[in-house]
């Protein structure tokens, strides 16, 4: 359901097409809490078909100017939607504005809209920046306060933007790619997804792979940019992290690496609770420290 609530259990009638609640576990835990109410854009138009949601914090007034946070899904054929996405909503308690939103090579629309095979870091890039002029032109949003996460292709995607662009100044990097070559030979599904997505075999093919990695643009990364990795993730290997974190760590960017011991691919929404409190914290003290005011 996407009702912006905690996950409780339902149930549907066929005949009148109606959803009843039937359990309230959450619903004490959520008492009292500030829970910030997706605003909806979509855009169409000859370049592109886009949706994205803004998150505006309590007491929200226009005439202030807040910190940002780009969130980015994971994927990429997945999407955002209306449902309560509690790493926004920590981000949101914490005075930020929060954006996201489903850039091509998502499941938004249709398979056209979702295939991005060998495009990774152009159209799906393109799409994301877009979104982020509109909410700044439209919220009262920091231009030199705003930051960047996400993980999975969230964090590729996260790796590409601040080897593309300085703009946002400070990024949290979490489960990410950093370089198809290797991911080949690394990853549980790297045989053949890294060639299916980048259209590329590594081997046949080396400079289209090379191309979309973003650690080839390593040298052009500023920003502060914290990862999160665990070594048990067998999908994106903690190897992608410590390659682009070697090199501007050498280079002299303000960097970090948390490194979860025996939590996997999944450490965000699966892991141990220990866990995934020490990565929200990292996450939160991570950005408040390069976005917040004195």
């Amino acid at each position: 359901l996407f009702d912006n609530k905690a996950q409780e259990l339902y149930q549907f009638n066929i005949v009148n097409q109606t959803y009843t609640q039937i359990t309230q576990y959450n619903e004490s835990i959520l008492t009292n809490k500030y829970i910030s109410k997706p605003i909806y854009h979509s855009f169409t138009d000859s370049d592109r078909n886009l949706d994205g949601w803004v998150l505006l914090p309590q007491d929200y007034d226009e005439n202030k100017s807040y910190p940002a946070i780009l969130e980015i899904h994971g994927g990429p054929k997945t999407i955002y939607n209306e449902n309560l996405f509690h790493e926004m909503q920590v981000f949101v308690n914490e005075g930020y504005i929060v954006f996201f939103c489903n850039p091509r090579g998502g499941d938004a629309y249709d398979d056209d809209f979702a295939d991005i095979r060998g495009q990774y870091g152009s159209i799906d890039y393109e799409d994301i920046m877009w979104f982020t002029d509109f909410v700044i032109e439209n919220y009262a949003i920091d231009e030199n306060r705003i930051g960047v996460t996400g993980g999975s292709y969230g964090g590729f995607m996260t790796n590409w933007i601040v080897s593309h662009t300085d703009r946002f100044k400070a990024a949290v990097t979490q489960r990410s790619i950093s370089n198809w070559i290797s991911f080949y030979g690394t990853s549980d599904i790297g045989y053949y997804f890294g060639p299916d997505q980048t259209d590329a075999d590594p081997i046949d093919d080396f400079e289209k792979a090379w191309n979309q990695s973003p650690l080839k643009y390593a040298k052009n990364i500023n920003t502060p940019l914290l990862f999160i990795h665990s070594d048990q993730d067998y999908r994106c290997p903690i190897e992608q992290a410590l390659q682009l974190y070697t090199v501007i760590k050498k280079n002299g960017v303000d960097t970090k690496l948390i490194w979860f011991k025996n939590e996997n691919h999944n450490l965000s929404r699966g892991g141990r609770p220990k866990s995934r409190i020490k990565r929200l914290t990292e996450m939160v003290e991570w950005m408040n420290d390069y976005l917040k005011e004195n």
